[in-house]
């Protein structure tokens, strides 16, 4: 049996635009400002969750592909990492505010901003030429990394975490396992399909 890849085999920018598109609609729905405030907590929880997943992901697996493939890959990935950070600040202080409170809504909506740049940044920009630049084999190939470190990967922001590969690839396990338990034993929803059984 060989290990030929096919091409209906998603690769690591369908992965990731599937990603932005989930996160799109958990915002949308808290744009609404429907439901009780520990549910717009809950949404709030699973958009963090799948937006550091997501960012470890690409740092750790897609932007070194960017900065071997791409002429100006080392200026794409600075910026998208530093885009990162930022988020992830504003993620740190909504993840304690109180969705009652207008701080909670005013870090929302400037976290919204902030996402909503990078995606169609990403999407526009640099998703189309990692396409053109790299084999597809290759991104299928990430696919599967971005996945396994999305699984274990943290599901809290840790802004003064590393983001650059190695390090980001040892630590992100052990802080993925800590925020796990922490989320396990707090009850706090990190998924989709955890709001869904709420």
């Amino acid at each position: 049996m060989t290990n030929q890849q096919t091409t209906d085999e998603h690769d690591a920018v369908d992965i990731l635009v599937a990603d932005h598109r989930e996160v799109e609609a958990l915002l949308v729905e808290l744009e609404t400002r429907r439901g009780t405030p520990e549910h717009r907590r809950h949404l709030v929880d699973v958009v963090i969750a799948e937006l550091v997943r997501h960012a470890v992901a690409e740092e750790a697996y897609v932007y070194p592909i960017a900065r071997k493939a791409l002429p100006d890959g080392n200026e794409i990935a600075d910026r998208e990492i530093a885009e990162h950070a930022e988020a992830e600040q504003t993620m740190k202080e909504l993840e304690s505010a109180d969705p009652s409170d207008s701080r909670f809504d005013e870090l929302l909506a400037h976290l919204t901003r902030t996402i909503r740049e990078h995606v169609r940044e990403e999407e526009n920009e640099l998703f189309p030429r990692l396409r053109a630049a790299t084999a597809r084999e290759e991104l299928v190939d990430v696919a599967a990394k971005v996945t396994a470190v999305k699984e274990i990967g943290p599901t809290r922001p840790h802004p003064g975490s590393p983001d650059h590969p190695p390090a980001n690839k040892l630590l992100a396990p052990g802080i993925g396992l800590v925020d796990r338990l922490r989320d396990a034993l707090s009850g706090r929803p990190t998924s989709i399909d955890d709001l869904r059984e709420r």
